[in-house]
Formats: structure tokens, C-alpha cells, sequence
């Protein structure tokens, strides 16, 4: 069953540059959808559609539709958006460098009025991550990056959301880190069975934790299918994963592959 459906949206910003272009995107119950795609190609702008976010940034809805649940989301404000279960991790991690990590979770809380509902939350986020219960008490400004972005999907969490959307997880992070951060990532989807939204850079690293995956170039997708199909595909293979052949650049005194999906 769907959980989130985007039908043919597009986004304006400042009523005159059109950077998302007949979007549509179907997020299952309990799914992990990954969203690749280069730098500009829309894909933030797609999380913040879904997410209340683009009036700041002068941005607006100017075609189609967005449901969670089923319900039509797009004049629903961005708080009330949480509070139906939908929760951005913005790119940069974003927490609030002065507080201790315990304090950035409880800043998350206050949809929820039960304070041993909060503590309880706070332990499972914990025992989820527990460098950030051995850092509890530090400032957060001073954790280290991968400890900062767990700390910005542990406050995401504290929300409750049954769909997580994560812009950039990886990014800035060291290899191992990486590995760390999806493997969390995966445990969130399936122990916890909340859906996730990923838009993420790092194909590879995408491709190996989700079910399915949409590819979008210029504000328009132009590939979608499961992980496995657009891993396998060579289009995909020498765009984001390193390619699967060495061309002799010195053969050739143009060389210039024509992308199959613009074909």
C-alpha cells in the first residue's frame, strides 16, 4: 500500500525558474526509497515539497498532487506535516550546536506531553546510538560529523514518524562511517518499520539498502525501477558507480556517450 504518492508535481521558485518537472514518486508502508540523481538535479527540492519546506525558500507547488496516507498533504503547514507522521533531516545535520545531545532530543518533543514517553524514547534512541549516549553531556557542536548525523536522525526519530526522509546522510563522512550510517539506516526501516525517502549522492551506497530507486535528471525522473535493475544498468553503472568499461580517450577526438534514457 502506498505511503506517500507524488502525481506529476511541479515546484517553481521565484515564480520563474521550474526545477522540479512532472515528478511522480510512490513511497510503499514500510518501503526505502532511494532518490539519485547530480547536484541540482531537484532532488532536495522533492523532500522539501513533501516536507512544507519551500514557501521559506520561495517555493511553490504549481502542478499536481501530494497524499500521505491518502490524504492530500500540500495545504497542510510543515509542523502539522510532523505531527501526521513525516520527519526531514535536512542536509548539513542542522542540530543545535550549543545543546547536549540529550537536549537536542528532547527539543524534537514537543508534540508529545508524556515525560516518561519522552524518557522512553530517549533510551531507545540510545540503545540505537550509543556513541551519543557515551557523548550525552558534551555539546554537540563538538561531536565529531558521523556523530552529528546520528544525532540528527536520533532527533528525527523522537517524533515517531512513519516516514523518515534523509537528504545527504553521507555526506562529509569518512568510508567507515558511511557503512555505519546506512547499516543504521537499514535497522530503522526494518526493525522499526518506518518508511524512508533517501536522496543521496553515493549511488552505491544507496543501491545496497533500498528496495527501489528513482534516477532524476533536470528536474524530471528518467529511470525508476528496483535497486537491482538500475545497478545493473550501464547507463547507471558509468554515470554513478564508477562505469564498467575503460575508454581510450586518446582513440577517440570526441567522445561524448548519449545517456539511453535521453535517447
Amino acid at each position: 500500500m502506498s505511503l506517500l504518492a507524488l502525481n506529476n508535481v511541479e515546484v517553481v521558485y521565484d515564480q520563474v525558474f521550474l526545477a522540479v518537472k512532472g515528478i511522480s514518486i510512490d513511497v510503499p508502508e514500510g518501503g526505502l526509497v532511494a532518490l539519485l540523481g547530480a547536484n541540482g538535479a531537484g532532488k532536495s527540492t522533492v523532500l522539501k515539497t513533501v516536507s512544507g519546506l519551500l514557501k521559506p525558500e520561495r517555493g511553490a507547488v504549481t502542478r499536481g498532487d501530494v497524499t500521505f496516507n491518502g490524504e492530500d498533504i500540500l495545504k497542510i503547514d510543515a509542523p502539522e506535516r510532523v505531527r501526521k507522521g513525516i520527519v526531514h533531516c535536512l542536509e548539513g545535520r542542522r542540530v543545535f550546536g550549543h545543546l547536549t545531545p540529550a537536549e537536542n532530543l528532547i527539543a524534537a518533543t514537543s508534540m508529545h506531553n508524556d515525560r516518561a514517553r519522552v524518557r522512553d524514547l530517549m533510551e531507545r534512541m540510545f540503545d540505537l546510538f550509543p556513541r551519543l549516549r557515551d557523548r550525552a553531556k558534551a555539546k554537540a557542536g563538538y561531536l565529531s560529523g558521523g556523530e552529528q548525523q546520528m544525532l540528527a536522525i536520533a532527533r528525527a526519530l523522537m517524533t515517531e514518524p512513519k516516514l523518515i526522509m534523509l537528504d545527504e546522510p553521507s555526506l562529509g563522512l569518512a568510508p567507515y562511517l558511511v557503512d555505519e550510517i546506512f547499516d543504521i539506516i537499514r535497522r530503522i526501516n526494518t526493525e522499526q518499520k518506518v518508511a524512508v525517502l533517501l536522496v543521496e549522492q553515493n549511488a552505491a551506497a544507496a543501491l545496497d539498502v533500498a528496495h527501489t530507486a528513482y534516477l532524476i535528471e533536470n528536474g524530471r525522473v528518467v529511470m525508476n525501477g528496483t535497486a537491482e535493475v538500475l545497478r545493473a544498468n550501464p547507463d547507471v553503472q558509468d554515470a554513478y558507480l564508477g562505469g564498467v568499461a575503460k575508454v581510450d580517450y586518446h582513440a577517440v577526438k570526441h567522445y561524448r556517450r548519449r545517456k539511453r534514457w535521453l535517447a
